[in-house]
């Protein structure tokens, strides 16, 4: 029988997805690992491989389509299996056919000899298989340390690396793929439909999520802001000092990773602004880990990548790091997990040239930061006018966790830091 390709779920928590683009056409030969689609979902666009080799014998999605996670978006002839019948019965049909046909009995093989639909049904992401074939890993066997299994681009290196081997697996049972009633395949739309002097463009991927997300922390989070205004004359003397160091380096240093630093010295003062409030079980969460969203603008919308334990990086570990992930997330090659877990986020308007904003709140962090852009300002300096870079920042505060004082103090901290980052660096851990 054909084997039934059904959408693989390509991050946790994600239901559905857009093809993108289709790499394949009815008839087409493909190996497995090749690429069969790329799949926009709320994150990111990501490539689908094929599980299996084979002939494929009919497409269940085009371009343009939103696609149900685990519903099928193809069938293949696998080659060496029985070719499956030219028509297919209608669902309900061949349920009722199901139901009449007495048990046969189960096939249990063993763990050597592997099946298309184990090999597919291995729990990674695309680009964690690419990773896998480029290093010359068999991924059946890379024991995965995600939730449910799941195999991680870590993963695979530590196999590579000579890391643990994966234990023989127990005996298998090879099951046919269930056929689905409902293809769990949205009507397909065209991309843009022009109705007079009006466009109406759907609302998908991203620019869906990124708007059912905003409400919900809106109406969730009482939002307050308090601002500021920061006289960063050292800090720009300090960045232009270490530019030079980083070119010879071969990396971009920017003034955010030092206001990621004065952000995780100040959370360590103020654990309360690195926090969530778990609302199912009424619990206050403090995170002792300092995990930073940095909020990146794309073509398709804002994303937010996830620099971990900033606390535990250099200056130049993290110029490297958001450099790479800011590019990734422009193109569009984030995975889902590189931007979960954050515990604070600083969303920035760079050399935008805006100056003051009210950011929302990263739902269910409790707190975000908003840097404007460095202007040189007439300010009063020891008594003189003098003109000197100022930054404004605004801090966003989940106020059912969060009172005024509290974040007032936070800012004066950061202020404090970001005015005098000699006193930043004796800070550092």
């Amino acid at each position: 029988m054909a084997y039934e390709f059904q959408l693989p779920d390509v991050g946790e928590g994600i239901h559905e997805g857009e093809i993108v683009k289709l790499h394949v056409n009815v008839g087409d030969k493909i190996e497995e690992f090749d690429v069969f689609a790329e799949v926009q979902t709320d994150k990111a666009v990501v490539e689908i491989t094929s599980p299996v080799t084979g002939t494929v014998r009919e497409l269940k999605v085009k371009e343009g389509d939103i696609a149900l996670v685990h519903s099928t978006i193809a069938l293949i002839d696998v080659e060496g299996a029985e070719p499956a019948p030219a028509t297919e019965a209608p669902a309900k049909e061949e349920a009722a056919q199901a139901e009449k046909a007495p048990a046969e009995p189960v096939q249990v093989e063993s763990a050597k000899t592997e099946t298309p639909a184990k090999r597919g049904n291995v729990s990674a992401m695309p680009s964690v298989r690419k990773l896998a074939r480029e290093l010359g890993v068999d991924i059946t066997q890379v024991p995965g340390t995600g939730k449910h299994g799941r195999i991680s681009a870590e993963d695979v290196r530590n196999f590579a690396a000579g890391g643990k081997q994966a234990a023989a697996p127990a005996e298998t049972v090879a099951e046919a793929p269930a056929t689905k009633a409902a293809s769990g395949v949205a009507p397909s739309k065209t991309a843009i439909e022009t109705v007079g002097t009006e466009e109406r463009i759907p609302l998908r991927g991203i620019r869906r999520t990124i708007a059912t997300r905003m409400v919900e922390s809106k109406h969730t989070a009482p939002h307050v802001h308090i601002m500021d205004e920061f006289d960063v004359t050292e800090l720009v003397e300090l960045r232009s000092w270490g530019k030079s160091i980083a070119q010879e380096r071969n990396i971009k240093l920017t003034y955010l990773p030092f206001i990621m630093k004065a952000v995780v010295a100040a959370l360590r003062e103020f654990p309360t602004l690195n926090a969530s409030i778990d609302d199912e079980n009424q619990e206050i969460v403090i995170k002792h880990y300092y995990h930073i969203g940095m909020a990146a603008a794309t073509d398709n919308g804002l994303l937010v990548p996830v620099i971990k334990d900033v606390d535990r990086k250099s200056m130049f570990d993290l110029a490297e790091e958001t450099a790479d992930k800011a590019s990734r997330a422009r193109q569009m090659k984030l995975d889902a997990s590189e931007m979960k877990g954050s515990t604070f986020t600083i969303s920035s308007l760079g050399n935008l040239g805006g100056q003051l904003f009210t950011p929302i709140i990263n739902y269910p962090e409790v707190a975000i930061l908003g840097v404007g852009a460095i202007k040189e300002k007439p300010v009063v300096h020891n008594g003189e006018i003098v003109i000197r870079p100022q930054l404004h920042v605004s801090l966003g505060f989940d106020h059912r966790l969060i009172d005024g004082d509290v974040a007032a103090r936070f800012l004066s901290r950061l202020k404090q830091l970001l005015e005098n980052p000699k006193l930043l660096m004796m800070e550092m851990r």
